[in-house]
């Protein structure tokens, strides 16, 4: 009996250390991205990925933040390079939770990020994979706010390009602020972003 509860012991203690381990960790690569170390803080949530092997968060981070210091970039060369290593971390996390909204919105981020940089290149082949990659998250999280805005924010700007009225997209975008209200994340570490940039988009509709 003792050497039973001595194992549970260890085994209970190894599992707090781990955990604190990663909670450090994850604390430390949110700083860098915070400071705009990107290439520290991806670098930091890839080996956090390696020893995470069942957990599709810091893949799903490293992914993201390759994504958004791509947005604005005017180096191609650089932008592609940022956008392939975000595609190897948005498979990692695909491969580790399927289905998951949350990395269907990041790889619609991806494509996105391709899209703006040159529309004329990629907007015909990437547009439609887009648009169906937010009907997927949609159909399986509803009610989650960033699948909403999202969606919103990809339908308002293609709107706005084609010359179409944008109104019926800011009445999405005030429904996902009546969601993110309500939104609570599963951990601390679980995405919980959206808001803010809703707040911003809802404000200059109708302008």
């Amino acid at each position: 009996m003792k050497k039973l509860i001595t194992i549970l012991v260890v085994f209970i203690s190894a599992l707090t250390f781990a955990q604190d381990q990663y909670k450090t960790g994850m604390q430390k690569a949110f700083g860098f991205w915070g400071e705009g170390k990107i290439i520290e803080a991806s670098n930091l949530f890839e080996r956090i990925s390696t020893a995470e092997i069942d957990n599709w968060l810091p893949a799903y981070y490293a992914a993201q933040v390759n994504t958004v210091a791509s947005f604005g970039e005017k180096d191609k060369e650089k932008l592609v390079k940022q956008l392939e290593k975000a595609q190897e971390f948005v498979d990692i996390a695909k491969a580790i939770s399927p289905n998951n909204p949350e990395i269907i919105i990041q790889q619609a981020m991806i494509h996105t990020a391709y899209v703006v940089f040159d529309g004329a290149s990629y907007g015909m082949t990437l547009s439609p994979e887009i648009v169906a990659l937010y009907q997927k998250a949609l159909a399986i999280a509803p009610d989650n706010p960033r699948v909403v805005f999202s969606k919103a924010e990809w339908d308002m700007g293609s709107a706005k390009y084609f010359g179409q009225d944008t109104a019926p997209y800011c009445k999405e975008v005030e429904r996902a602020l009546e969601l993110f209200a309500n939104f609570k994340p599963e951990s601390e570490f679980h995405p919980n972003w959206g808001k803010d940039r809703a707040e911003m988009i809802a404000k200059d509709c109708g302008k």
